[in-house]
Order: structure tokens, then C-alpha cells, then sequence
């Protein structure tokens, strides 16, 4: 008997389905059911695409007609479906796999779950950035100098405030001839005398001429005493005390000065030799002075000492032998014996303290100028003026007997 060839289902001219097989007799023996070799020219029947070879249990099936859109050989039809239920449940079985190797498997990409965590740690670091060291900044375009000429900053707009004790003792004051009011004794407007040339010298450093230099009377104890001042600055033998520092601003030193002491020629006190000697006598000194200071700490008298508000009223005290002697710096030492007290004496010099003792000009608390003046003192002394200007005045004013302790 001939196979017939498959033919697809639906093709126009094919025959119809012819039906199944009557089952087989009781008892009678089950027929083997072999698949013919195909000869030449025959068309095998086409397994299903990619359908793995059937269980070796499973008898193979013989040629039927196709079912559900597959081709087979006709018999065994029931033997063909449970193939294609076997490929598909190995395909579903792969398509299972295939998705649980992607979400468990290795090789996929990172959970997404972690980002989060990793957006904190973006954002973080602009707070992070401020503890690093801020990146330099170009310098500015460099402005006028503002201790030049011309741009020092003054109490008055154009002008120089000076400000001075009154009396105005030489050799630091000269006198005029006449002198300006109100000025007694030295003239701190014509530039001579220690301080006076001093003041000129500086003013004119800072960028002010005589006319634009005012100068105004200031007590002693007021220039240093709290709150505001009514001079750019004070030139008056005002010797740097950490606790004067405190209330105002105190110029670099100009000059450095020993104390002495004065007494009546003839004294029991212009004797004496050593700081011993001088503590059984009664002193006299200007009020917030370092002279007074002197008198307190280095000769401790055993007598209460005199308190004067200027020096002129001290010297009147020894004159009338109120006191027996008075305190004054040197150079000053030598005006009153020369000048004001006829047969005054310099009885000796107190050693340098170990800092040393120095005048400094007084400027206002935190005042913009004292950079200004320490700049132009610092000049002064580094082209030898301040050096020229010392020994003019002051040279044959430094010499005197030094006490021994």
C-alpha cells in the first residue's frame, strides 16, 4: 500500500479526513505499529520546529492528520499531542528559567534598591565643601596708600591737630620771642626745642605744612584719661605705661629718658648718693607722672609724698621748702636748676628700668593715624633725623650722677 503525502489542512484539492481506525477485537493481540521508511521521492513527515526527540517509553506515532495547526503522520494521534505537550512544558519550563536566571542570576544589573542610598552621598558634598580651604581670591587693585600725604585721616578735613601741656617746659618747648598766646615758658608752634622739632618733623612727614599744623592746649593727665580726643595727637613727655595703653594708643618711642631728682643746693638731700638715702626725705611730683610712680616704687620714702597738678606747682613747693626735693625726667632736671629754681642742684639719675623708660606720642583708642605716626617715627629714626634732632636739644642734658641702690 502506498503512503499518501501530507498535506496541510485548509490546502485547496486535499482530501478529506478519513476517520480513525476501528479498536482492535477483545483479546486479540495489539498490532505493532511501525513508521515506514520512506522511499525516494516520498515526503518524510516534518517533527515539530525545535521539538526535542521523543521519550524512548513513548511508542512513536504513526502518520495522522494534522492537529491544531501541526503536521503529523497519520495513526497515533493521541501519541503526537503529548509530544507537543511535552515541548511546550519544555518551553514553558525554559521561558521559567530564563526569567528566574534574570532576576536571581548573575550578570544583571545591580538592584536598583541601593541608588537611593547613593543620592545622599551626591548631595552631601556641597556641605562638605566648606570645610575645605576656600579657593585665594586675587589680591584687589592696590588703593592710595593711606599714610601717604594727603590721605592721613585727622580730626579736621586738610588740617593737623597737635595737642601740648601749659606750661611748655624747654629744652623740649623753646620759647618765641614774643610768645604766642596762650603759651608760657616754650612755644610748641615754631618747631624748636626736643618736641617741638619733633612734631614739625612728623607733621610734615604725614603731609602738613606749618599753616595746616594747629596746636591746642591739653593738661597733662587729660591726654591719656578716657574717651574722645580733641587732637590727632599729644607731644608732652608721656612715658608708655601698660595701663596708660589701655585708655588710649601709644606711639612707638622717640626718646628714651632716665628720672632724676632736684633739690636746694646746700640740702641734706643734694648729698646723697644711693637710693638708701633718699628714703627718709619727702618728694614731690606732677600728678600721673611717671616721676610720681618713681617716687612710690624705686625710693619708697617713709613720708607721705606730694601730689602737684603740674610741675610748675611742684617747683614752687621746693622753692618754699614745703618738699625737699622733687622727681622730673632728666632732661627737664636740667631746665628747672638752670632756669627756675636759682641754686637748684641735680642731685642724681635712677638707673634705666630693665624695658627701659620712653616717650611715646598719645593718639585717641584705636585711632586710624597711629599706624600713620609709628610709620613716620620708624622713618625718622631709620635716616638719622630723630638721631640729629637729639642731639641738637638734648645732647648736653643727659649727664648726671647715677644713684647706686
Amino acid at each position: 500500500m502506498t503512503d499518501q503525502p501530507e498535506v496541510t489542512p485548509g490546502t485547496p484539492g486535499a482530501p478529506p479526513e478519513p476517520p480513525p481506525a476501528p479498536p482492535p477485537a477483545a483479546g486479540a493481540d495489539t498490532p505493532t505499529t511501525q513508521i515506514p521508511t520512506p522511499g525516494a521521492g516520498d515526503t518524510p513527515a516534518a517533527p515539530p520546529p525545535e521539538a526535542p526527540a521523543a521519550p524512548p517509553e513513548a511508542p512513536a506515532a504513526p502518520p495522522t492528520t494534522p492537529v491544531s495547526g501541526t503536521t503529523t503522520t497519520a495513526g497515533g494521534g493521541g501519541g503526537r499531542n503529548w509530544a507537543v505537550l511535552v515541548v511546550s512544558a519544555v518551553v514553558l519550563v525554559g521561558v521559567i528559567l530564563a526569567a528566574a536566571f534574570l532576576v536571581f542570576g548573575g550578570g544583571t544589573s545591580p538592584s536598583p534598591s541601593p541608588e537611593p542610598t547613593a543620592v545622599p552621598s551626591a548631595t552631601a558634598e556641597p556641605t562638605a565643601e566648606p570645610t575645605e580651604a576656600p579657593t585665594p581670591t586675587p589680591a584687589p587693585t592696590p588703593t592710595p596708600e593711606a599714610c601717604a600725604p594727603g590721605n592721613v585721616p585727622t580730626q579736621v578735613v586738610g588740617a593737623l591737630v597737635i595737642g601740648a601741656d601749659n606750661p611748655a617746659y624747654p629744652p623740649y618747648f623753646e620759647p618765641s620771642d614774643p610768645n604766642p598766646l596762650p603759651w608760657e615758658l616754650g612755644d610748641p608752634t615754631n618747631g624748636k626745642g626736643f618736641e617741638g622739632a619733633v612734631a614739625a618733623e612728623l607733621a610734615k612727614r604725614l603731609g602738613f605744612a606749618p599753616d595746616t599744623t594747629q596746636w591746642i592746649v591739653v593738661p597733662f593727665n587729660n591726654s591719656f584719661a578716657p574717651g574722645p580726643k580733641p587732637f590727632d595727637f599729644y607731644i608732652t613727655q608721656v612715658s608708655y605705661t601698660p595701663e596708660r595703653a589701655e585708655t588710649v594708643d601709644l606711639s612707638d618711642g622717640y626718646y628714651f629718658v632716665n628720672q632724676s631728682v632736684v633739690a636746694l643746693g646746700g640740702s641734706p638731700l643734694a648729698s646723697a648718693k644711693t637710693i638708701a638715702e633718699l628714703a627718709q626725705y619727702k618728694f614731690g611730683a606732677q600728678v600721673g607722672t611717671t616721676s610720681y610712680t618713681t617716687i612710690i616704687d624705686t625710693i619708697k620714702p617713709t613720708q607721705e609724698p606730694a601730689v602737684f597738678d603740674t610741675n610748675d606747682a611742684a617747683i614752687e613747693a621746693l622753692k618754699n621748702k614745703q618738699i625737699d626735693g622733687i622727681v622730673v625726667d632728666l632732661p627737664t632736671a636740667f631746665f628747672v636748676t638752670a632756669v627756675q629754681v636759682e641754686g637748684g642742684v641735680i642731685v642724681g639719675q635712677f638707673p634705666a628700668p630693665e624695658e627701659g623708660e620712653y616717650f611715646s606720642l598719645v593718639l585717641g583708642k584705636d585711632s586710624p593715624m597711629t599706624p600713620c605716626v609709628n610709620k613716620a617715627i620708624a622713618s625718622m629714626r631709620d635716616d638719622g633725623t630723630l638721631e640729629a634732632i637729639t642731639t641738637e636739644w638734648l645732647a648736653d642734658k643727659v649727664n648726671a650722677p647715677e644713684f647706686t641702690p
